[in-house]
C-alpha cells in the first residue's frame, strides 16, 4: 500500500538584496522590505518587542551596577572599620589604591579619589538594607553627586528616590538639589518604590554608558571601540562626501551574510570617475593582518554581488588607529587587490596603491583629517587638467 504522499513545504520567499544573490543563496547584502507590504500588525508587534529589549537590556545593567555599588560599600565598609581600628589616613588609602590598581589594572574605579568617595558612601549610608534595596537603579556618579551636595540623610534618600523614579541625569540632579526641589514637593519620604528609571531617560543613557560600571565589568574597552569606531565612520563619510572627488555613497553598516555568517561592511561608496565601488573599514585599535583578510572578504563580496561588468575592481581602505609598517608590509605583500591602510591618529608612511592616487585622497589627506591637521593638496594633472587645491575639508 503506497503511502500518502506529504504535502510539498511552500517555497521560500525570495529576498530582497542589494545588487544581486548568489545563485544557491549562500551569500546576499540583505535589504529590509518596505514597510508597506507587511502584514497589518506588524508595527504593533515591532514596538512591543522593542519595549521588552529595552526593559531586559535595562534590568540586565542595573543588575552589573547593583552588584558594583555592593561591592563599593563593602570596600567602604573596610576602610571606616580600619581608620576606627586602626587609624587609617590618606597614605594607606593611597598605598591601597597602588594595590589595587596594580591587581586590576583595567579598573579606573580604584583611584585614591574614589576609594575616598566609597568610604564617604558606606559612612552616608550605614544600613546595607538601603544599598541592596533602594539604591541599585542609580549609577554611581548619581551617587557622588549626592554625597557632595546633600547632607541630611532623609532629604539624600528623597532626592534618590526621586533621580531613579524620573531618571534625571547627574547634571540634572544637581540642579534639582540647588533649586532644593524637596522644600517645594512636601515632605521628604523616607522609602520609595524599587522601579526600573525611564527606559528613554538620561539616567539609563548613562548607565549604559558609566565607565565605573563598564571597567568593573572588565567590558569597558570593546565598548569604548565601538563608540570610537562610530564617531569615525561619521566623520570619514563627511570627510570622503565633501572632497567632491566622485564619491557616491551607498551605505553604511551595510549587512552581509556570508554562509551562516553575519558581518557588517562599515562604510560602502561607488566612485563615480575610477568607476568602482570603495570599500573603507575602520578599526579604533592597532592594525591586525587579520583585518586584511576581513576586508578582502568584502571586497570578494562587492565583486562578486554588486560590480556591474563594465565596473573595475573593488578598492579597500583600511583605517587602523596604528600600525607596524613591516607588518602591514608583509599582510598585504601577495595581496592582489587594491588595498590601502592608513592611521588615523599619528603621521604616516604608506601610500595607497596606484589606483588610488590622483581620483582619491591620499592617505596622507585623510590622516591630516582625522588628526585635525591640514595637509595641502598637491595639483593633480592626471585626470585632463580638473585638479584640485585646498585642504582637506
Amino acid at each position: 500500500m503506497a503511502g500518502r504522499k506529504q504535502a510539498a513545504p511552500p517555497a521560500a520567499e525570495a529576498r530582497r538584496a542589494l545588487g544581486r544573490a548568489r545563485p544557491d543563496g549562500q551569500a546576499l547584502f540583505p535589504v529590509a522590505p518596505p514597510k508597506s507590504g507587511l502584514p497589518s500588525g506588524y508595527g504593533d508587534a515591532l514596538s512591543e518587542l522593542k519595549a521588552r529589549i529595552q526593559q531586559a537590556r535595562l534590568r540586565t545593567v542595573l543588575a552589573a551596577n547593583a552588584a558594583m555599588l555592593q561591592l563599593y560599600w563593602d570596600i567602604g565598609r573596610t576602610i571606616l572599620a580600619r581608620q576606627a581600628r586602626e587609624g587609617w589616613g590618606a597614605k594607606v588609602i593611597d598605598r591601597l589604591s597602588a594595590d589595587l590598581r596594580q591587581a586590576f589594572p583595567d579598573m579606573s574605579g580604584l583611584s585614591p579619589r574614589n576609594l575616598r568617595y566609597m568610604r564617604d558612601f558606606a559612612s552616608a549610608w550605614p544600613e546595607a538594607e538601603i544599598v541592596q534595596r533602594l539604591l541599585p537603579n542609580l549609577p554611581w556618579g548619581q551617587n557622588v553627586v549626592l554625597l557632595d551636595k546633600v547632607r541630611d540623610p532623609q532629604e539624600r534618600l528623597w532626592y534618590a528616590g526621586q533621580c531613579a523614579a524620573h531618571g534625571w541625569s547627574r547634571s540634572v540632579l544637581a540642579l534639582q538639589i540647588e533649586r532644593r526641589l524637596h522644600e517645594r514637593q512636601g515632605k521628604a519620604q523616607n522609602n520609595f518604590a524599587l522601579t526600573l528609571p525611564p527606559a528613554g531617560s538620561d539616567l539609563a543613557a548613562q548607565v549604559f554608558k558609566d565607565p565605573y560600571l563598564f571597567d568593573f565589568l572588565g567590558t569597558a574597552d570593546p565598548r569604548r571601540e565601538r563608540d570610537v569606531e562610530q564617531a569615525l565612520v561619521d566623520h570619514v563619510q563627511r570627510f570622503l562626501l565633501e572632497l567632491g572627488s566622485g564619491f557616491a555613497f551607498v551605505g553604511r553598516q551595510v549587512a552581509l551574510e556570508v554562509g551562516d555568517q553575519d558581518f557588517i561592511v562599515d562604510l560602502l561608496f561607488y566612485h563615480l570617475k575610477l568607476r568602482c565601488y570603495v570599500v573603507v573599514e575602520l578599526k579604533a585599535v592597532a592594525f591586525d593582518p587579520g583585518f586584511v583578510g576581513q576586508l578582502n572578504l568584502y571586497l570578494s563580496a562587492v565583486d562578486d554581488l554588486l560590480r556591474h561588468p563594465d565596473d573595475r575592481p573593488s578598492i579597500g581602505l583600511l583605517l587602523c588607529r596604528g600600525k607596524n609598517e613591516l607588518v602591514v608590509e608583509y599582510a598585504l605583500r601577495h595581496l592582489k587587490r587594491p588595498v590601502g591602510v592608513a592611521e588615523w591618529e599619528t603621521k604616516l608612511v604608506d601610500k595607497l596603491p596606484k589606483a588610488l592616487r590622483g581620483s582619491l585622497p591620499t592617505v596622507e589627506e585623510i590622516e591630516a583629517e582625522l588628526g585635525g591637521a591640514r595637509a595641502p593638496r598637491k595639483e593633480n594633472t592626471a585626470r585632463g587638467g580638473a585638479g584640485r587645491t585646498g585642504g582637506a575639508a
